[in-house]
Parts: structure tokens; C-alpha cells; sequence
């Protein structure tokens, strides 16, 4: 494997910040029928970029000195002939490496069936000793990266043709879970365009070639992020698919489906995988010069602009977040952006708009209530805002998510000091006194502190766990399958249908290869697994077996699957958006004492509710 480690940009690189159309062709020289395509979103190669010659060697870490615990890294599946077609001046791999330099990624590793991949003057590839060997190769790579990764990792194939945007939907957004960029309403699963199956915004089946889908309703795009607290889960998956792998399980399978496997297999472990749709934007692969000219014209008939102001608003967010506010918040970033308006800056004008409701709100009359209600809700939209902006504008930092997690606490609680101030005044308008308001108020603030222990605390055990798993995992696990692989997760992840004898394809397009096709990959599995029956070698025979997890998870799979609950699910848990409503309406309607015990009263649920869920799933399989 070839690691490459170039220096990312000083800052984040907005689509504005990208060179003129045909900007890669002064560097590379590329034919003219080429160069001459706009294209909109595609970075400048840096100086001493991935592949460059001369560039830092081969190793972790340190020659780009980014290195630090959260870097992001991730890993080029360049073993198909697709990646060295011509783009420009360059190739495919290079115009994806350029775009992952340019999403600031810290580490590139590319897996390729060569040693030594350089970049050369006319952009072609020098082709060296040292490379994978095949399908087995790759995996095991992958696991290599993810036992060492101190951040998220993205896993991408390199005939990748991707506009920037849809990659940093993907990579860019922090403190995000693993994530899979799908399509839903394209082209039906075929050659390079897996099936999959989405229930509640989450990946719920996954397949391949060999692996089949049950009610298929959307196709895998070639680019898969893990989050830390599945690191563990990946190396696992990997290595456990690369043991399949060399004893022949998946027949022919080439390289091209590596990505596609480690989907299915993550699918296949129980790892919650969202499906990030792309709107308007496009990410495709792409097999032979023809298709990799119109995938790169495709691109260009996208308005990125409105693309990319979509990608900006949560997809996944809360029920209000998303009705009451998203709905026309997004209106708001292009102006801000314009105005030279950090994310940081719009934090604090929620902020400052926080404390003004809470001067209303210590006021105690029914107008000044109402008042203080309205500018709760502006608040409240200036939070979305700023989180809007930063993802338009790529504007991500550690401290910008702390200040924002911050003064999210600091603006309700303030808020909570407000009403409690109105309400003891007594106004006879609204009632009150100060006999047990402080008492209800203090309680609604130590309600929430716990809520959000019980929140953080798991999220970093999970991540713990995760780390804990990816330097763990390998082929030293306990056996039982082929070639040492344990039978459990042998069961789980081999093929719902044989695979082709070597020497015929089963989707192979690895680089070398004439087929181009592959297997149609719509089926009729519904996310069960199937192992080789015993002493039966490599076929592998379709067999039934329950959902991985406890009752307590199957059934929140379940409720998953209907939008209703879904959002039932989401509202119940009182995420920010609805407990600013719940201020912001029995505050203006009725006055503090309401809203403290609405707030106590919904809080206590939804913490019960929380804390039995992270049990379950801390105890699921």
C-alpha cells in the first residue's frame, strides 16, 4: 500500500475557493477536449500532493504532521482499471485525491495493485512491485489503517467521478457517526452500483455481487465513512472477510467490490450505518473512458451553488429543527456567508438574543412573556444558522463545536433564571410568587445536566470500545471457520448465493481486467446471513438467522421503519428544538410554573427512555 501524507491547505476550502474551470490543466498539460470541461468543483493539486515525486515517503503519520487524535484518514480502493482513465490532465485518482487534500483529510492511503504509484508529467502511473494482491490484500489494508487511525475513516473507491460537495457531505461534518453515500431514487442496482435497503435513514441491508438484498429500494455510491466508534467493528469486518476471501468463498471477486463487502459486512455486524443521500449532487463510478467523459459532464449541469445549500441543513435532524426552522433557515446562510459571517459569530448572536428573552422573561408580565418567548425562537433559529453556515462554508474547528455545545447550555439555563426572576416578582396577571420556583427550576437544570452525562458519557465509551475493538481485531480471534476465520462471523458474512468458480467474474473490474459487467445484484435477501454448510468448502448455501441485537434494539429497528414512529422516536427524546418550543409556548400561554413542570414532566420520560435504550444496546451483541 501506498501512503501518501501531503500537506493539507491552511484552512478549510469552501467551493468558492476553487480554481477557474480548467484549472488542472496549466499544471498537467491535459488534452485540450479535456481540459476544456468546467470543471466546477475540482481542486488545485498542492505542491507535494498525493503521488507527487519526490513527495514525503511511504509510512503513518508524521510527514504531514497531521497526525493529531481525530484526524481523519482514508483509503483509496485504486485496484480497478477505472482509476487510472484520463480526467483532465490526470486521472480519476488523481482528481479524488486532490478533492480528499482539499476536504483537508489528513492521511490518503491508496491501495492499488502496484508498489510505487507516481505521478508522472504526462499524469500516467509508474507501476512498481510492492502493491496488494488481491481481494484478501486489500481488506486486510483497510483493517491495517483502521487499528491505527485516530479519527474517522473513509473508505472510497477510486474510479470515483464525485462532486467536492458530495465528499464533504460525507467527510467534512464532524462528530459524525459511519455514514454511506446512497441514492435512492437512480439508476437500478447493477455493475458498480450495489443495491441496498433503507429503513429510517439508516442502511438496513446491504449487498454485492453475492450477497443479495430484499426490497433493494437504493443503490451504494462507492463511498463509505466509519466513525471512531466503529474502528473496531471495520478492522474486524475486514480481516474477517479477507479470511473468507483467500479460502475461496467469494469465488472471482476482484478488488472493485472491497468497498461493497466491507458495507455488507459492517450491515451484516449490526454497525449503524446512516444512508447520506446526495440531492441534487452526483457520485458515481465508472467503467471505461466514455463513461468517466459523461459522469465529469454530469457533474457539470449541477447548479453546486443550490446543491450545496441544500447539503447545508441537517437531513437527520429533530422533528421542530427540521419543520420549524430548516424549512427556511437555509434562506438565511447564503446572506450570512455573504456578509463575512462566521459560524462563531452567529453563535454568539444566539447567545445575545438568549439573554434578551430572559430580561423579558424576569419582567413576569403576559406581554413581556411573549416577547421573550418570540426571541427564545429566534434564538433557537440563529443555533441552526450557525451550524448551517459552518457546513456551507466548510468552516469546521474544535473549538467553534465546543462554544456552540456550550452556549447551548449556558442559553437554556439563563432562559430557566428568566422565567424563575418573572415568576417570583408575582405578577397578578400571571400568577406566581417565589414559593417553590427556584426549587422546580433548579430540578428542570439538574434534570438536563444528567440527561446530557448520560448522553456524552456513552457516546465516549462507545468511542472507547471502538478503539479498544480496532487494536484488538485481527486473525488472531478465536476460530472455528475457513482458514481460522471464527464460524459465528463466517456465518454472518458469506455470500447468500455461490460464487462463480475462479476464473469467471463475479463484477471484477480490477485493473488488468477486460470485464466490465458483473452480476445483477438485485435478489431477494432481507438482511439474514448465510455461511458454507460444513465440509462443504466454498458454496455457500442461503441460510436464515435472526437480526443481530436484543429485543430492546430489534425493536427499535423496527419502529424505525415507519416514518410515524421515527419521528415519534425522535420527538420523544425532547432534543433541543422541542424543549426550546415547549419554553417558547407554555411560556407565552401560561407562565413558568407550567413550563418547568412541562419540562420535568417530558425530561423524566425522555431520560427513561434514553438510559434503556443505551443499556440495550450496551448489552447487544
Amino acid at each position: 500500500m501506498h501512503d501518501s501524507h501531503a500537506p493539507a491547505p491552511s484552512g478549510p476550502r469552501a467551493s468558492d475557493d476553487l480554481p477557474p474551470p480548467g484549472g488542472l490543466r496549466e499544471p498537467y498539460g491535459g488534452p485540450p477536449e479535456f481540459g476544456d470541461l468546467p470543471f466546477d468543483d475540482l481542486p488545485a493539486a498542492p505542491p507535494g500532493g498525493p503521488h507527487a515525486p519526490g513527495g514525503p515517503p511511504a509510512g503513518r503519520a508524521g510527514a504531514s504532521g497531521r497526525s493529531a487524535p481525530g484526524t481523519a484518514a482514508a483509503v483509496v480502493l485504486a485496484t480497478t482499471a477505472g482509476a487510472a482513465l484520463r480526467c483532465g490532465g490526470g486521472t480519476l485518482l488523481d482528481r479524488l485525491t486532490d478533492q480528499l487534500v482539499a476536504l483537508s483529510v489528513g492521511e490518503v492511503h491508496v491501495v492499488a495493485r502496484s508498489g510505487d504509484i507516481t505521478r508522472a508529467t504526462d499524469g500516467a502511473y509508474l507501476i512498481g512491485a510492492e502493491g496488494s494482491h488481491g481481494l484478501a490484500d486489500d481488506l486486510r489494508r483497510v483493517a491495517r489503517v483502521a487499528r491505527a487511525a485516530t479519527g474517522p475513516v473513509a473508505v472510497l473507491a477510486g474510479d470515483l467521478v464525485a462532486h467536492t460537495e458530495a465528499l464533504a457531505v460525507l467527510l467534512s461534518a464532524p462528530g459524525g457517526g459511519t455514514t454511506a453515500l446512497v441514492v435512492t431514487d437512480g439508476d437500478e442496482p447493477g455493475p458498480l452500483r450495489p443495491p441496498v435497503r433503507v429503513e429510517g435513514g439508516r442502511v438496513a441491508a446491504a449487498g454485492t455481487s453475492l450477497h443479495e438484498v430484499a426490497g433493494a429500494d437504493g443503490t451504494f455510491r462507492g463511498a463509505l465513512r466509519v466513525g471512531e466508534a466503529d474502528l473496531g467493528r471495520l478492522a474486524e469486518t475486514a480481516e474477517t472477510l479477507a479470511g473468507l476471501a483467500e479460502t475461496g468463498v467469494f469465488g472471482a471477486m476482484g478488488g472493485a467490490e472491497a468497498g461493497d463487502l466491507l458495507l455488507a459486512g459492517l450491515v451484516r455486524y449490526g454497525v449503524h450505518v446512516r444512508a447520506r443521500g446526495l440531492g441534487r449532487l452526483r457520485c458515481e463510478r465508472v467503467v471505461g473512458q466514455e463513461d468517466a467523459d459523461a459522469a465529469v459532464r454530469r457533474l457539470n449541469e449541477v447548479d453546486v451553488a443550490h446543491a450545496r445549500l441544500d447539503a447545508a441543513v441537517k437531513a437527520d435532524d429533530g422533528f421542530f429543527a427540521t419543520y420549524g426552522v430548516s424549512s427556511w433557515s437555509g434562506h438565511l446562510v447564503r446572506p450570512a456567508a455573504a456578509l463575512g459571517l462566521t459560524p462563531n459569530a452567529v453563535t454568539w448572536f444566539s447567545a445575545g438574543l438568549a439573554l434578551l428573552a430572559a430580561a423579558w422573561f424576569s419582567a413576569g408580565t403576559r406581554p413581556a412573556l411573549v416577547a421573550g418567548a418570540v426571541l427564545v425562537y429566534l434564538s433557537f433559529v440563529l443555533d441552526c444558522v450557525d451550524g448551517q453556515l459552518a457546513r456551507y462554508t466548510r468552516m469546521f474547528s474544535p473549538v467553534g463545536a465546543w462554544l456552540d455545545a456550550t452556549f447551548d447550555r449556558a442559553k437554556e439555563y439563563v432562559v430557566y433564571v428568566g422565567l424563575a426572576v418573572g415568576y417570583a416578582a408575582g405578577h397578578g396577571a400571571v400568577g406566581g410568587g417565589p414559593e417553590g420556583i427556584w426549587a422546580l427550576a433548579v430540578a428542570a437544570m439538574i434534570l438536563q445536566a444528567l440527561r446530557h452525562m448520560i448522553d456524552f458519557s456513552y457516546a465516549g465509551s462507545r468511542a472507547d470500545a471502538g478503539a479498544a475493538r480496532a487494536r484488538s481485531a485481527g486473525p488472531s480471534a478465536a476460530t472455528g471457520g475457513p482458514s481460522g476465520v471464527p464460524a459465528d462471523a463466517a456465518a454472518r458474512l458469506a455470500p447468500s448465493r455461490p460464487a462463480p468458480p475462479s476464473g469467471a467474474s463475479a463484477g471484477s473490474t480490477d485493473a488488468g481486467s477486460t470485464d466490465t459487467r458483473g452480476t445483477d445484484t438485485r435478489g431477494t435477501d432481507t438482511g439474514s446471513t448465510a455461511g458454507p454448510e460444513p465440509g462443504e468448502g466454498t458454496r455457500a448455501v442461503p441460510q436464515e438467522s435472526p437480526p443481530p441485537g436484543n429485543p430492546v434494539v430489534r425493536l427499535s429497528r423496527l419502529l424505525e421503519r415507519s416514518s410515524t414512529t421515527r419521528w415519534l422516536k425522535k420527538i420523544i427524546v425532547l432534543p433541543i428544538g422541542e424543549r426550546m418550543a415547549l419554553i417558547a409556548v407554555t411560556a407565552a400561554l401560561f407562565n413558568a410554573r407550567v413550563t418547568f413542570l412541562a419540562l420535568l414532566t417530558w425530561g423524566g420520560v425522555a431520560a427513561l427512555y434514553t438510559l434503556t435504550g443505551r443499556i440495550g444496546r450496551s448489552l447487544s451483541k
